[in-house]
């Protein structure tokens, strides 16, 4: 029964069917609108020609909006009761993942973080609420929990410090961020070497999941405005058919993403710390992938300054970058034949030549399908296992 305020002691985490719940579902929605803010950015840098040089500011952005999630996801996952106060310090982080996506597109132009540290502040300080909260619980993990609120309260302050005692955009704002970054990833290893709080391993690899499929629809949302250059004043065919190659990458990603029900081999804390992770650069590299299909969309409807051999450098780059990553921390560790394990570096390669040829999305169309054939395992071969 529903309740204002009750325990919040470890959830079980051989606990069955556990599914996300619907505010959880409701806290990824406001993620990936964070996400999509940020990579409009990116988009529009791209499609004016100089994407590189805002891909340090995309990269600093993404990371932290995808650093709020992974924080509350992991918190959710081991301590999760459902009472009003944890429903409202979610909604506090919540609130603070919208003010940071107001101020993305400031941020991103300027590098001034004003409002995406007021953003940050309120994120944080939702989640600290919850570790405290979560410290009152059971006694073995209170020095988890505890350390948990420290760490993210000392690296609250390094944000601040760096904001108001280093001018933004300089090289030591930037070293000084790149420090506390570190001080961000560290606080995990560090608080979960006290006790390894019990996430639910099926739970995180859908929550995951989860994401994953919200990030391809942002992709899709591009395609979309592909297919509307049909209905144009001037209708566009080869927007159409660059918008069809979009959506054939997407669903081979799709495809290939989701070809091992168990994603995460492992709940050890180091084969979890990598997976964990290592999906910075997933999510990141789909971002960047949605930016790069938005961008070619602008070049096919002749509403960019690049040229499309330009924009195919992202579109190579992302798909290798995806490919790789998936294979370092999910397919490396498993039981896979070698005809499957090899798939994915393989075709990593082949996207970074396609992009280093400046080749047109119909060619990493191709390419998405010759790894959908090669690495996805046929539904007949899984019911065999």
């Amino acid at each position: 029964m529903f309740q204002v305020l009750r325990p919040m002691p470890p959830r079980n985490p051989d606990e069955h069917h556990r599914v996300s719940t619907t505010l959880e579902l409701f806290f990824d929605l406001i993620t990936v609108l964070a996400i999509a803010a940020v990579t409009a950015g990116l988009h529009h840098a791209i499609s004016e020609g100089h994407g590189l040089q805002a891909l340090p500011r995309f990269i600093f952005l993404f990371i932290a909006i995808w650093w709020a999630w992974m924080n509350y996801t992991w918190f959710a996952s081991a301590f999760d009761n459902d009472d009003a106060v944890y429903r409202l310090l979610t909604m506090v982080i919540m609130a603070g993942a919208a003010i940071f996506a107001g101020g993305a597109e400031h941020i991103f132009a300027t590098l001034d973080f004003s409002y995406g540290l007021l953003g940050w502040v309120v994120m944080r300080l939702g989640m600290i609420g919850l570790w405290l909260r979560a410290s009152t619980g059971d006694p073995a993990y209170r020095t988890t929990c505890l350390r948990y609120a420290l760490g993210i309260f000392i690296a609250q302050l390094g944000w601040c410090v760096l904001y108001f005692g280093i001018a933004p955009g300089t090289p030591l704002f930037l070293i000084g961020g790149a420090l506390v970054w570190v001080l961000e990833l560290a606080v995990p290893p560090f608080a979960e070497s006290a006790k390894v709080t019990p996430f639910h391993r099926h739970h995180i690899i859908e929550r995951y999941g989860l994401l994953m499929i919200i990030s391809l629809g942002e992709i899709v949302l591009s395609v979309a405005h592909g297919y509307g250059a049909l209905f144009a004043e001037h209708p566009s065919a080869t927007a159409a058919l660059v918008a069809t190659a979009a959506l054939v990458i997407v669903f081979a990603i799709w495809w290939v993403y989701f070809a091992e029900e168990e994603h995460l081999a492992s709940a050890r804390l180091p084969v979890a710390l990598l997976w964990g992770y290592g999906h910075v650069l997933v999510f990141g590299a789909t971002a960047v992938l949605g930016a790069a299909v938005a961008a070619s969309v602008d070049v096919a409807t002749h509403h960019a300054h690049a040229t499309q051999a330009q924009v195919s450098y992202w579109l190579g780059g992302s798909l290798a970058l995806l490919c790789l990553t998936i294979w370092v921390i999910r397919d490396l560790r498993h039981p896979l034949p070698p005809r499957l394990k090899w798939a994915l570096p393989v075709l990593g390669m082949l996207f970074a030549l396609a992009g280093f040829l400046g080749l047109p999305v119909w060619a990493f169309a191709v390419l998405a399908v010759v790894m959908v054939l090669w690495r996805a395992v046929p539904l007949a071969e899984k019911g065999a296992d």
